[in-house]
């Protein structure tokens, strides 16, 4: 029953409990007729016109009352296991508050408050996010730290709009928990200097470690994204050291900790086969929220967009709150995917011009990147 009726469409609640109310309510309500015979066996219109003339009134109400009860516990019951499960009201957490120049006030779960608070994630307050171009630009000053909340809030953002706009996917209260988790963390390993410990630091330690003859641990394509991973792992298990159950108090187990971490690293899965243990296949569109290896469109991308153009003081015509509402998840090739309204071809293009315009005037800079060498 639950499954069957009320997946289909969540916001059919409301009405389906006054519905419910007003006919247990209404006056010329009956329960069925028993089998067996007896004064349980005479038919509805018999059992009525009784009522009505005020014979076994006494009996109809003794059956009637507990019935009644019975039924309306049984769908208030099922209504509110649905409510649990499906609903992305947090309204009974203590969320907190960040003032953002970005987004405006951002509110946060209190699980992703504990993961701020860690040494872990403060330390992202002291690494550029875009490493020495602030020499350049003087007002490039701007940390991880900022960029990983906003991307945690934007994920929330497109999880509740598929949640709202369609309700047949299913989305739970640990799906939006798990990939606004993936949002905060997925720069987590960043070193200093952001970008450049990746492109010139890692490079020279191990070109270094080759030739005093050292053990090279360093995997040979080093991307930050594993790194953010073992440091996830890493405030897991100092969150667990203080409460063992901090997971379970918010309903997340092992399993989301291993799609957290699927997330982070991005899904570059085939048409073929599903390979993915965080969630099932038909949940496939959640792993292009954060970082989408299918076409690169993911709020990731959206935050850094309109906080380095700001920051910088660069132009930035793409729109990220207008390309949120229309995001819908439809099936292609069997898989589900999030999509975007043909009418929004233009602002994703200039998503890209704008991502262009950046590399040109301020990631490839000559002079950024001849201080950054140096």
């Amino acid at each position: 029953m639950r499954h069957l009726f009320f997946t289909q469409n969540l916001f059919y609640y409301r009405y389906f409990i006054k519905s419910a109310e007003s006919s247990l309510t209404c006056p010329g309500w009956l329960p069925a007729p028993e089998a067996g015979g007896g004064k349980g066996s005479e038919s509805f219109g018999q059992q009525f016109a009784a009522q009505r003339q005020g014979t076994g009134d006494s009996v109809v109400a003794k059956r009637r009352k507990p019935e009644k009860q019975q039924l309306w516990e049984i769908i208030n019951d099922e209504l509110q296991d649905i409510l649990k499960k499906y609903s992305l009201d947090f309204s009974k957490e203590q969320m907190k508050i960040f003032n953002d120049p970005i987004h405006g006030h951002i509110a946060l779960h209190p699980l992703l408050v504990k993961i701020t608070d860690t040494p872990q994630f403060q330390r992202l307050r002291h690494i550029k996010q875009l490493g020495g171009t602030y020499l350049v630009y003087p007002g490039a000053s701007h940390n991880r730290f900022e960029h990983s909340l906003g991307v945690a809030y934007l994920a929330g953002c497109q999880v509740k709009t598929l949640h709202d706009n369609q309700p047949e996917l299913k989305i739970t209260k640990q799906d939006f928990l798990c990939v606004q988790i993936a949002g905060l963390c997925h720069d987590l390993g960043h070193g200093p200097f952001s970008h450049v410990f990746d492109g010139l630091v890692i490079p020279k330690a191990k070109k270094i470690k080759q030739i005093r003859g050292l053990p090279d641990d360093i995997p040979e394509k080093w991307k930050h994204e594993q790194m953010s991973v073992l440091m996830f792992d890493d405030i897991v298990k100092s969150l667990k050291a203080e409460n063992e159950n901090v997971l379970k108090e918010h309903g997340l187990d092992d399993k989301d900790v291993t799609f957290i971490k699927e997330l982070i690293k991005g899904a570059k899965y085939s048409v073929a086969e599903w390979t993915y243990e965080g969630r099932a296949e038909d949940k496939s569109f959640l792993y292009e929220i954060v970082a989408n290896k299918q076409n690169g469109i993911d709020v990731d991308k959206w935050d850094y967009f309109a906080r380095d153009c700001h920051h910088l003081g660069i132009r930035n015509s793409f729109d990220h709150q207008r390309l949120l509402k229309f995001a819908r998840v439809c099936k292609i090739n069997g898989r589900n995917h999030i999509c975007f309204r043909d009418k929004e071809a233009d602002n994703v293009y200039d998503m890209f011009r704008t991502r262009y315009t950046l590399h040109r005037q301020a990631y490839q800079h000559k002079i950024c990147n001849i201080i950054e060498e140096m």
